[in-house]
C-alpha cells in the first residue's frame, strides 16, 4: 500500500497536468484502501472477502465554472485522457458566482497534528475467522438464543491525500477494525432478532469477541414476547443506541447546503435556544483514535474543537468555502469529499456531552411512558422538522422498564424535541457521533 508521499505524488501530478490543460484552478483528492472481512454461521466459515481499490477524484476550475470527475484507472494515460475532458467539461458548465477553492489565507499549514488513526496492523483471515467465531459462539451461548443469522469481523485501512493548485496538500493514513454478531432468540411465529458490534481505529481498543456476542443474544432474549401498548401523549426515553440519531437530524437541519437552499427547519435559529441550557453539543476533529478524526477538512482547511451548541444556544452552521461565501461567513473547516463532485460537508467526532442526571433517575420519574431502543424508517422532514419512525423497546410504568414493546409510532417535532430533551451523565465514545441516554417529555405515542 502507498505511504503518504506516494499518495501526495498521484494527487499533485493530477493537478499539474490540469493545470497545464487550461484549468485556473484545480484540487485532486487521492484514496488507496485494503479490507479484509471474514462471516461465518453457525460455527461454520461461510465468507471470506479482501479488497484492494484506489481511486482519484479530480475537481477544476474554469473561471467559475467548475466540473469534476473519478476513476480507478490511474495509468499515465488514462489520467491524461481524464484531464482533457474534464477541464472541457468545465468550458461548457454553468458559471456558479460561489463556486472556487477554499480560501487562501485560511489554508492549513505545516505538518498535521498526530492523532494516531492507524495501528498499522496487517490482520490474518485466521484472526479474524477466530473473533467472528468467538462472538458467535458467545450470542448463540446465551439461554433463549435458538439460531443465528451470522458473525463477522473485519479489517481495513485508508489512505487518503488532498492536493490544491493554490498551496494545500496533506495526507493521512486510516485504519479500522470491527466485530458484530447477530442472532435470533426464540420460536416458531415468536422469534426476535438483535445484534451488536463495536468498531475501533485499533485493533486493541475492540469490545471482546465474546462481549459482543453474549450482548447480541441477550438484546434477542430480551425482546421475546412484545405487546401493544395505547396510543397517547408520554415521555420517551432514548437509549444511547438511538439517541445519536437526534444529533444527525440536527447537522443535516445546519448544513451549509440546508441553509442557503432554505430547506431547513432551523433556518432563522442561528445564537437562538433550540435546547434546553443544560445541553452542550461539541464537534472534536482531534480526539486520538477518534472514528471520525481528521488533520484537515476536505478543502485543506484546518479543523479544531467546535461547540456546536452551548448551553441550548445554536452557535453556527457547517459551512464549506461555497456556502460560506453564498452566507458572508467563514468556512468552519467541515468540508469533506468522496466520490467526486462539490464537497458536502460533516461534523467530525460529534457528541453531546453528559447530562448531570444517572439515567435510572430519568426512568424511575417516568409513571408511564416508553423507552426505546430501536428505530425504524425514515420519516423526519428536514424542512420542517416534523419527526414520525416506527421504534421498539419497552414499556416505563412506575418508573420501572417492564415488558418489551413493538410496532408503535412516536411522534413529534424536533424543534418541541430538543427544547424538551433532557439527558443522562451515560455518555460513551463508542461511535463517530455519540449521545447519554435522553429523555423527551409530551411525544405522541401511537400504539394499538
Amino acid at each position: 500500500m502507498l505511504n503518504n508521499d506516494q499518495a501526495l505524488e498521484r494527487a499533485a501530478d493530477a493537478v499539474a497536468r490540469a493545470r497545464r490543460a487550461g484549468a485556473d484552478a484545480a484540487d485532486a483528492v487521492f484514496s488507496a484502501d485494503r479490507s479484509l472481512s471474514v462471516s461465518v454461521r453457525m460455527g461454520a466459515l461461510e465468507d471470506v472477502e479482501r479488497s484492494e481499490a484506489e481511486e482519484l477524484d479530480l475537481r477544476v476550475f474554469v473561471g467559475k465554472r467548475s466540473a469534476s470527475v473519478s476513476t480507478s484507472d490511474l495509468s499515465s494515460d488514462a489520467i491524461a485522457a481524464l484531464v482533457e475532458r474534464v477541464v472541457a467539461m468545465a468550458r461548457e458548465a454553468p458559471e456558479d458566482q460561489w463556486a472556487g477553492l477554499a480560501p487562501e489565507d485560511r489554508l492549513m499549514h505545516g505538518l498535521p497534528p498526530h492523532l494516531d488513526l492507524d495501528d498499522g496492523a496487517e490482520v490474518e483471515p485466521a484472526a479474524l475467522k477466530a473473533r467472528a467465531l468467538a462472538a458467535e459462539e458467545a450470542a448463540r451461548g446465551v439461554e433463549g438464543v435458538t439460531n443465528s443469522e451470522g458473525a463477522g469481523a473485519g479489517a481495513s485501512r485508508v489512505q487518503l491525500a488532498l492536493v490544491t493548485s493554490h498551496g494545500f496538500h496533506g495526507a493521512y493514513a486510516q485504519s479500522s477494525h470491527g466485530i458484530s454478531a447477530s442472532v435470533l432468540a426464540g420460536s416458531d411465529g415468536a422469534m426476535e432478532r438483535d445484534h451488536a458490534h463495536h468498531s475501533a481505529r485499533h485493533a486493541a481498543m475492540l469490545d471482546s469477541p465474546e462481549a459482543i456476542g453474549r450482548l447480541a443474544g441477550e438484546r434477542a432474549v430480551a425482546r421475546l414476547n412484545p405487546r401493544k401498548i395505547a396510543s397517547g401523549a408520554m415521555p420517551v426515553v432514548f437509549d444511547r443506541r438511538v439517541s445519536s440519531g437526534l444529533l444527525g437530524h440536527l447537522m443535516g437541519a445546519i448544513s451549509g447546503a440546508a441553509i442557503t437552499r432554505k430547506t431547513s427547519f432551523l433556518l432563522d435559529a442561528l445564537g437562538t435556544q433550540i435546547f434546553a441550557p443544560g445541553v452542550t453539543i461539541w464537534d472534536d476533529p482531534h480526539r486520538p483514535r477518534g472514528m471520525r478524526s481528521r488533520a484537515f477538512d476536505g478543502e485543506g482547511l484546518p479543523v479544531s474543537r467546535m461547540q456546536i451548541v452551548r448551553e441550548g444556544l445554536l452557535e453556527t452552521w457547517l459551512l464549506e468555502s461555497a456556502a460560506a461565501r453564498q452566507l458572508g461567513l467563514e468556512p468552519t473547516g467541515h468540508a469533506t469529499r468522496g466520490g467526486g463532485g462539490a464537497p458536502g460537508v460533516s461534523p467530525s467526532n460529534l457528541y453531546m456531552e453528559a447530562g448531570h442526571v444517572p439515567a435510572e433517575t430519568l426512568i424511575g420519574e417516568i409513571e408511564h411512558g416508553l423507552y426505546v431502543f430501536e428505530l425504524i424508517g425514515q420519516g423526519v422532514n428536514g424542512v420542517t422538522g416534523d419527526y414520525s419512525r416506527g421504534a421498539a423497546g419497552f414499556l416505563i410504568e412506575k418508573g420501572e422498564l417492564t415488558v418489551p414493546v413493538s410496532e408503535v409510532t412516536i411522534a413529534s417535532n424536533l424543534k418541541d424535541m430538543f427544547l424538551a430533551l433532557t439527558p443522562a451523565n451515560d455518555l460513551e465514545f463508542r461511535y463517530g457521533i455519540n449521545a447519554p441516554t435522553v429523555r423527551i417529555d409530551g411525544m405522541t405515542i401511537a400504539g394499538a
